[in-house]
């Protein structure tokens, strides 16, 4: 019986390095194109020489799609910058990858009748103005602000894809994914878990940008993965949230990582960032009707697991070599 064929761009990141290994231990053929300009090798180490992956390295941006000869059965677009660290670092790349990389991936599905998924963000809805914020809400974005480079390419790139699903009936989906966290993630990231994790390992203050009373929602790449693949297989084409809605703010979020590590640190206050949400919490009543899914691991369980993983990174000495 032949192997189905998966195309998962970024997947040498985070989240994609996770998809890879959910479909190599189905049994499908995983192709993976990653540029690893936000990612690591590491991350697919321990896939890299299976028969039944296949590493391109490459930037998707310059990548000659045409050198793909295969037919694919589902595409996934996860390649982008999603830290503002990186895409502050890569603007240009961030608006170039949710845009002429959108096109070429649904290029790509096109021409193989393939499923195509979409990993767009919450950062859609800007700084609403409602919470918990739902699928139909338009949102409250800056279009020249800093971060627009990130907010308006996924926007972008969501137009596309349904445009493409209405002119070409490519067979298509769109997650919004909401704050996750989990193995994998860099230590540098520049997003607010693992910032405190790199500080309380160094025995630095946690630092808090504005007054910390803003909120944020957190789940666990395992309960992600498992709405990304329940996603592909459903027959709806209009955005879905992935996300959990357990809600806490700045400051109990560094009291609950305090408290798993068993170490209590100075709390430093920093000035606001530019266009920072004040709220972000998914509503996910679209994902449990239509997905049948819902978050099941607790902030504290996601996290435990999240700080071994950094703590067993930072005891090894290449680690410390890379400056990382």
């Amino acid at each position: 019986m032949k192997k189905r064929q998966v195309l998962i761009s970024g997947g040498a990141g985070f989240i994609g390095s996770h998809l890879c290994d959910y479909y190599i231990q189905k049994g499908y053929r995983v192709w993976c194109i990653d540029n690893l300009s936000t990612s690591s090798i590491e991350n697919i180490k321990h896939i890299l020489n299976l028969p039944e992956f296949k590493f391109i390295q490459e930037d998707l941006i310059t990548f000659k799609t045409s050198l793909l000869k295969h037919k694919f059965d589902m595409v996934f677009h996860l390649a982008s910058p999603a830290s503002p660290l990186d895409y502050f670092r890569l603007p240009l790349e961030t608006l170039k990858v949710n845009s002429v990389g959108t096109e070429k991936m649904l290029e790509i599905a096109k021409s193989s009748s393939a499923k195509f998924l979409f990993s767009s963000t919450s950062e859609v809805y800007g700084n609403p103005l409602i919470s918990p914020q739902p699928e139909t809400y338009w949102g409250n974005v800056n279009p020249i602000g800093s971060r627009s480079v990130y907010d308006e390419g996924k926007r972008y790139g969501e137009a596309l894809v349904m445009t493409y699903h209405r002119r070409y009936r490519v067979d298509t989906r769109i997650i919004r994914i909401f704050n996750t966290y989990g193995e994998r993630m860099r230590l540098n990231d520049g997003r607010v878990i693992p910032n405190f994790i790199a500080q309380i390992l160094h025995g630095k203050p946690l630092t808090i940008y504005g007054n910390g009373k803003q909120t944020r929602s957190f789940c666990y790449i395992d309960d992600l993965i498992k709405g990304i693949v329940k996603m592909i297989e459903v027959d709806y084409h209009l955005p879905i949230n992935l996300g959990n809605p357990d809600e806490f703010t700045i400051l109990q979020l560094a009291e609950i990582i305090q408290k798993i590590a068993g170490i209590k640190t100075q709390i430093e206050f920093l000035p606001p960032l530019e266009d920072d949400p004040k709220q972000r919490r998914p509503d996910i009543s679209k994902a449990k009707k239509l997905l049948h899914w819902e978050p099941v691991v607790s902030i504290e369980e996601g996290l435990k697991k999240t700080l071994n993983y950094f703590r067993s990174l930072v005891s090894q000495p290449q680690w410390n070599k890379k400056g990382k």
